[in-house]
């Protein structure tokens, strides 16, 4: 199963303005309206003419339909020999269906075999991961604020900073590149330790790996932790989580101090990715930025530049239930 998705997006070529420099131009491929009463970044789609919505989740390797959707909408299961799928809550039993057409806006993807997970029915709110493999193949632009996700094609840009809407502090970060993992790998510090975050659009809320957490000297047994329930993947298992307060995250100029943030096993057995049967575990993320953190930035991934550009928009960085009594706010500085 290739790992690219081939959807035809209709290129209704508007060309975003470009400040400055004249010879770069922008070309919006696509504009997304996020559904505001989920919480999560859904679209509608459809499958062999039934409305669908899509999950727009750059955390997922691959695109995938959910399980108890594929029962819903009548698609035949078929066992994905020799892959296996894992995420946060460990594996996924992996198989594949067929679908005639696949619709997203104006694009169309006709005989498309995509992968089949979850092991859960996380009900009707969403049947369709859009993943990684869709989105590395454009920049892309998270404007949450206006409820939109955008997708564009910068053309003779070169190293022109491309968030053409920033008139005044502009974060810029270098990507890391992983060939074996591909992702969108954010360079940030957290209690002054260099980390390897994802941009996870697909986590409602950023979160740390626990083993990263205990490094940092955070555990479940700090004074001033707090249990968080249970987290939720498409693996079947549901881990426990928790959240602590850590001195300071950095990210580009950025600097949060103070910050409580989530954090929760996001171990996987390495087989599972390399599809061996090694009982390796490593990490699937140091840590994920979430939803809250897109939520309070508009954010540009130029994989074209391999560059992220963001600016603070307002708003919490990392959102986690409020704590009693209430601890002074976390500190921003820019």
């Amino acid at each position: 199963m290739s790992r690219a998705i081939s959807i035809l997006i209709a290129l209704a070529v508007c060309t975003v303005p470009m400040p400055a420099d004249a010879g770069c131009t922008l070309a919006k491929v696509a504009e997304w309206t996020v559904q505001p009463q989920t919480g999560r970044l859904i679209i509608d789609g459809a499958i062999n003419g039934q409305r669908v919505g899509v999950l727009l989740d750059t955390g997922a390797r691959g695109s995938a339909v959910m399980r108890a959707s594929a029962n819903r909408l009548g698609l035949t299961r078929h066992e994905a020999l020799g892959y296996r799928v894992y995420g946060i809550g460990g594996e996924t039993h992996a198989e594949y269906v067929e679908i005639d057409e696949f619709k997203l806006g104006k694009g169309v993807r006709r005989n498309w075999r995509v992968m089949v997970v979850g092991e859960y029915d996380w009900g009707r709110e969403f049947d369709l991961l859009l993943g990684y493999d869709f989105f590395e193949q454009w920049d892309v632009e998270f404007d949450l604020a206006n409820n939109a996700v955008r997708l564009h094609q910068p053309q003779d840009c070169g190293d022109v900073p491309l968030a053409y809407w920033a008139r005044g502090t502009l974060d810029v970060v270098k990507l890391d590149v992983d060939h074996v993992r591909p992702a969108i790998r954010v360079p940030v510090k957290l209690n002054g330790k260099s980390l390897i975050a994802e941009l996870d659009s697909g986590a409602t809320r950023s979160v740390v790996s626990r083993l990263v957490a205990a490094q940092l000297g955070v555990t479940p047994d700090t004074p001033g932790t707090r249990a968080d329930g249970k987290s939720g993947g498409i693996g079947g298992g549901r881990p426990d989580q928790w959240i602590g307060t850590f001195d300071s995250f950095i990210v580009g100029g950025e600097i949060i101090r103070n910050p409580d943030i989530q954090f929760t096993d996001l171990q996987a057995d390495l087989g599972a990715e390399t599809g061996t049967r090694l009982t390796t575990r490593h990490e699937i993320a140091d840590m994920l930025l979430g939803l809250d953190f897109l939520r309070a930035h508009r954010v540009y991934v130029a994989h074209s530049q391999g560059k992220l550009y963001f600016t603070y928009g307002g708003g919490p960085v990392f959102t986690t239930p409020p704590r009693e009594p209430a601890k002074p706010a976390a500190k921003r500085d820019i």
